[in-house]
């Protein structure tokens, strides 16, 4: 605007004035498209934070040997594990189911209120075929792995979960959380209620994509919140909901 009062001082004609308007308003538009284009993308699966690298998963299947019935009659909590490497086509399998593209662009495989996908998911591994022991991350735009710290912290992740035994069993555990305000946004307070309805979408699917993999599971709810989001590295607005222990069954 100091620019238009220079000009008008200066007794530029109207139309240089008008020129010079519309190249401010031209501007302040293209920011503002602009700053909503990072927004959307940083939603579409844009490493968080600081990743040390990443890891490309095996393709999920879209056919398996066990029928959704079968695998809804066999579903059980399962809290002992052999002490058997999680192969990562397993993991892979599990991670789409919970929250994979089902169809592009950016349709998941559980439902969610307006398609606001509130929820991120972690992986602690200790022992899985092909990764080292650390963080994880899960972009489920690209299906891959990001790391986000190295170093074993099943034992933080058990005192945490309240010395729950089969946090430490496990091979892996996931780690759902959660931006609320990606869904309250758009529904205001109700939105609270939809994402906790959407976290339990995503748990049940990791229980019958276990259960048809043979993997056993056991949905963890009792855990120090700020504990779990400490050892998963969540930012400040990101919040812990759950926790999936994952091994193979006895």
């Amino acid at each position: 605007m100091e620019n238009v009062r220079r000009i008008m001082k200066k007794g530029a004609s109207s139309m240089n004035v008008i020129a010079v308007i519309s190249l401010i308003v031209l501007s302040v538009t293209f920011s503002s498209v602009y700053g909503a284009f990072q927004v959307l993308e940083g939603a579409e699966g844009v490493p968080k934070g600081e990743v040390l690298k990443t890891i490309e998963l095996p393709e999920p299947k879209k056919h398996g040997e066990m029928s959704v019935e079968e695998a809804l009659q066999k579903r059980r909590s399962v809290r002992e594990y052999a002490k058997k490497p999680l192969r990562l086509e397993d993991l892979a399998q599990i991670l789409w189911a919970a929250q994979g593209i089902s169809k592009q662009p950016k349709f998941r495989t559980a439902p969610s209120a307006g398609a606001t996908y509130p929820l991120e998911l972690y992986v602690v591994v200790k022992n899985v075929e092909g990764l080292e022991k650390g963080v994880y991350h899960y972009d489920p735009y690209k299906h891959r792995l990001e790391l986000v710290k190295t170093g074993d912290f099943s034992y933080e992740l058990y005192e945490a979960c309240l010395d729950q035994k089969w946090v430490l069993d496990a091979q892996a555990n996931v780690v759902i959380t959660a931006f609320y305000e990606r869904t309250t946004e758009r529904y205001g307070e109700r939105g609270v209620r939809y994402v906790h309805m959407e976290a339990g979408h995503a748990g049940q699917n990791i229980y019958l994509e276990a259960t048809a993999l043979g993997v056993g599971t056991v949905a963890v709810g009792a855990f120090y919140d700020d504990e779990v989001e400490r050892i998963v590295d969540a930012e400040e607005n990101e919040r812990a909901l759950y926790v999936y222990p994952l091994g193979y069954r006895r």
